[in-house]
C-alpha cells in the first residue's frame, strides 16, 4: 500500500511577520489599479453619503471593462482616499487593500517578500507573526476579486 503524500507547503509555512503601521506607502507609488467590485463601490458610496453613480464619476476610472480607484498623479499617484497618510474610507476599503501584503506576487518567494518589505515598513522582524492559516485565508479572499 502506497503512503499518501500531502502537497508540499510553501516557503512561508511557518508564518510571516507583519503588522500594518498605517504609513500609507502601499497607497502611493507607481501607477497601478485598485480594482473595485460593485458591492465595494456601494459600501464606499454609502460611507461617503453619496450615490453610487456620483461615486463612480468622482472616484473611479474604467479600465479593461472594470472599475478602479483614481489616483492623484501630482501626489506620487496616491490613492484618491489617502489623506494625511491615512485611508479616509478605511472601514470600507476595497478587498484588494484589505488583503495587502498577502498577494501572490509578494508570496512567490522569500525574495519577493523581502522586496515587498523594502516599501512596506510593516513587514519586519519586530512585527507579530501571522500564522500560515491566516495568510492562506487572506490569499483566498484576494482570489475572489
Amino acid at each position: 500500500m502506497e503512503k499518501e503524500t500531502s502537497p508540499s507547503l510553501p516557503w512561508y509555512k511557518d508564518g510571516l511577520r507583519f503588522k500594518c503601521t498605517e504609513c500609507g506607502k502601499c497607497c502611493t507609488g507607481p501607477t497601478g489599479f485598485v480594482w473595485l467590485m460593485e458591492q465595494e463601490m456601494a459600501n464606499m458610496a454609502a460611507f461617503l453619503s453619496i450615490s453610487v453613480d456620483l461615486f463612480k464619476r468622482k472616484y473611479t476610472r474604467l479600465r479593461e471593462g472594470r472599475y478602479a480607484l483614481t489616483e492623484i498623479k501630482a501626489q506620487n499617484h496616491a490613492c484618491v482616499f489617502l489623506k494625511d497618510k491615512k485611508c479616509s474610507v478605511y472601514p470600507v476599503r476595497p478587498q484588494q487593500c484589505r488583503t495587502y501584503p498577502w498577494w501572490k506576487e509578494n508570496l512567490n518567494s522569500k525574495e519577493s517578500w523581502e522586496e515587498a518589505a523594502k516599501t512596506c515598513e510593516g513587514i519586519n522582524d519586530l512585527a507579530p507573526l501571522v500564522p500560515y492559516e491566516k495568510i492562506i485565508e487572506q490569499l483566498s479572499e484576494r482570489d475572489m476579486t
